[in-house]
């Protein structure tokens, strides 16, 4: 799961709600250039951008980072369709249809969301409120190999049982963090994790583990695409990520220094190439 570096919400930035989701929006202080919808991974939530909501505004971006439907402080049903990706891409075209605002509106979608915006692309491509689309820290399909056995260990845990329990394991798993985790964060990342709904996260995780290769149909969508990513992922190989952008015929870009979260652990290089594409 992403790790925000910080939980402050800075000056540029206030706690909302679009379309019914939880959702962090950041404010330029003077002209805007563009708003960017940013839709989180698998257990992440709105939080996993906060470092991106400042340096966005300062380069003039307006940013909504919303929780997904189940995710955090979103809510959702116990239907497990709910939790669809078809269904998930629906809420991103809500969330985009209940901005209200002028200008162009940028799509980014990290990890699980990537594949989420991706299914909102798809379900309409003659008909996109998008100018861009921004796939960072994703793949063409399923997960690799190696996360794939470690999210089916999670599915068959949450057939038996809570979150809380479940998140004990995971704690004693991982062992002690070098460095720590400030104390901030290391709560916020307990209370997120218990926060989800578990319907939620078991739809997510069968998808992760099946979910199909739909580049192709992607990249016949006439919509500018970028593949961003760290120099590193566990998730998505980066090979596969370019490759991937190769086939899309997306810009490519990569994040030195970061893993799967270039948003979180290299903001300010993020921002900046972000700021960078959205601007051409």
């Amino acid at each position: 799961m992403s790790t925000p570096p910080f939980l402050k919400l800075p000056s540029c930035a206030r706690a909302v709600r679009v379309a019914g989701l939880a959702a962090l929006w950041g404010e330029p202080v003077g002209a805007v250039r563009g708003t960017a919808v940013l839709v989180p991974g698998f257990s992440g939530s709105k939080e996993d951008f906060i470092a991106l909501l400042e340096p966005l505004a300062a380069a003039g971006f307006r940013t909504v980072a919303v929780d997904q439907r189940g995710q955090y402080e979103s809510g959702g049903p116990d239907d497990p369709a709910a939790y669809a990706v078809a269904a998930l891409g629906a809420d991103v075209r809500a969330v985009t249809a209940g901005l209200g605002v002028d200008g162009p509106v940028h799509l980014l979608g990290h990890s699980f969301g990537g594949q989420v915006v991706r299914e909102a692309v798809l379900a309409a491509p003659e008909d996109l409120p998008w100018a861009s689309l921004t796939l960072m820290s994703t793949g063409a399909g399923a997960i690799a190999p190696a996360e794939a056995a470690r999210t089916a260990m999670l599915l068959e845990a949450l057939d038996s049982m809570d979150l809380e329990s479940i998140w004990q394991v995971m704690q004693q798993l991982e062992g002690e963090r070098v460095p720590p985790l400030d104390p901030e964060v290391a709560d916020f990342l307990h209370r997120r994790w218990v926060a989800n709904h578990p319907v939620a996260l078991r739809a997510m995780a069968a998808h992760l583990v099946s979910a199909p290769d739909r580049v192709d149909e992607l990249a016949a969508v006439g919509l500018r695409k970028l593949v961003l990513s760290g120099d590193r992922d566990y998730a998505w190989p980066v090979e596969e990520q370019s490759s991937m952008a190769e086939r899309l015929g997306a810009q490519r870009l990569v994040v030195s220094g970061a893993g799967h979260s270039p948003n979180a652990e290299q903001p300010a290089a993020t921002a900046e190439s972000l700021a960078a594409f959205w601007s051409a």
